[in-house]
């Protein structure tokens, strides 16, 4: 399966150039030209690795790194800018960046710094065991994929983290407070409604009829518990 890569640039002939790097090393990439476009890109999709700019036009770069970091996203990120003052560069890799390299790039530099921070993150998460089994849903922690009765089920960043959190405490009861903390971060606003439509469309992916829900149930009064 080909690496999936975002990259983020307010600049059209940059994010072709990008696009075409990518596509010529057989990589899938999207592509988005502003932070907020981006932010909801990465909240419904998961992807290898993220190429983003610093100055974007509707905020920096820097602020979208910041974000999708206290959401808890991982991704491999590397800032490819005009900028080249030290202090970019070192305010990049202290906010969540992996990686930075100035505009004008070699494409070939970039092709290996892009292959090297994907290896470095697989490599990382090979570290982890291997499955994490509750019922009939399994993780795999190598591909960070999941599975019901051996059939992959395709879920966003954000329907994933939630899956992941019930799997790893089956029958234990998640208030709205928790899940909000847990998936969202503490320095993101979100509303109640708000969960329960993620709580919604992850239940339309894992049951068998989401009205009748047996895996996500609902505790009333309390908030959710997962049954394997």
């Amino acid at each position: 399966m080909a690496d999936k890569i975002l990259i983020i640039d307010d600049d059209p002939a940059i994010r072709k150039l990008l696009k075409k790097v990518m596509h010529s090393n057989e990589m899938e990439s999207t592509t988005a030209d502003s932070g907020m476009a981006a932010l909801r890109l990465l909240s419904e999709n998961t992807y290898d690795l993220i190429l983003i700019d610093i100055m974007l036009g509707d905020m920096e770069g820097f602020e979208v790194i910041k974000r999708i970091r206290n959401q808890g996203i991982k991704t491999p990120a590397m800032i490819v800018s005009g900028r080249n003052e030290d202090y970019d560069s070192l305010y990049g890799l202290s906010v969540g960046a992996d990686d930075y390299i100035t505009k004008p790039f070699r494409p070939l530099v970039l092709e290996a710094k892009v292959k090297a921070l994907i290896r470095r993150n697989r490599d990382m998460i090979l570290e982890k065991p291997g499955t994490l089994d509750c019922g009939p849903f399994s993780y795999d922690y190598g591909t960070m994929r999941f599975y019901k009765n051996d059939s992959e089920l395709i879920l966003s960043a954000r329907e994933a983290a939630l899956l992941l959190m019930f799997l790893q405490h089956p029958g234990q009861i998640y208030t709205k407070d928790i899940i909000y903390e847990q998936i969202w971060g503490t320095d993101v606003a979100v509303d109640d409604n708000a969960i329960m439509v993620y709580i919604n469309r992850l239940r339309g992916k894992i049951e068998e009829d989401r009205q009748k829900p047996v895996h996500i149930v609902t505790v009333r009064g309390r908030g959710y518990r997962f049954v394997s």
